[in-house]
């Protein structure tokens, strides 16, 4: 434990004095992180930056509001669609989301006042489409001929 800061001294010199002897004991030897950057580093302040690594080190989230909500299910279903297998889960996943946005409309929801359009179905198979070229098919080889019976004899 550190001693009480002598009376007649600066705090400037107090601190400089404490810091010199514990480099000098090698107590700031091997620390975690030594010539790694700052986290944060070149990222604008944020005051609730302790908070949000606080809630990232204890592996929790908060509720978002749900117009808020509804705003992030409806990006993740659109990057789902685009992910899709097929156009018919495509459709299946969009027609999901466009229901849960109909019913918001009827209702009032927590958060800030945000109009969330439905998702355009033909925009995202248009997204999907364009991800999942149609795969070029071999033209299908034509039947062989059948010979005659008198070809048949022939080769034999």
């Amino acid at each position: 434990m550190t001693e009480r800061k002598p009376s007649g001294v600066s705090f400037e010199t107090w601190i400089d004095r404490q810091i010199r002897e514990a480099t000098e004991r090698g107590e700031f030897d091997d620390l975690p992180g030594t010539g790694k950057p700052l986290p944060g580093e070149g990222r604008p302040y944020d005051e609730m930056w302790w908070i949000k690594q606080k809630m990232q080190a204890e592996n929790l989230s908060f509720p978002l509001p749900g117009t808020l909500a509804l705003r992030k299910e409806a990006e993740e279903c659109r990057a789902a669609a685009v992910d899709a297998r097929s156009e018919a889960e495509v459709r299946r996943i969009v027609d999901g989301v466009n229901e849960k946005i109909r019913e918001s409309y009827g209702k009032p929801l927590s958060g800030p006042p945000l109009f969330q359009p439905l998702l355009d179905v033909e925009e995202v198979l248009g997204d999907w489409r364009a991800r999942h070229p149609a795969e070029e098919k071999p033209a299908p080889e034509p039947p062989p001929r059948k010979r005659s019976f008198l070809q048949r004899i022939r080769h034999h």
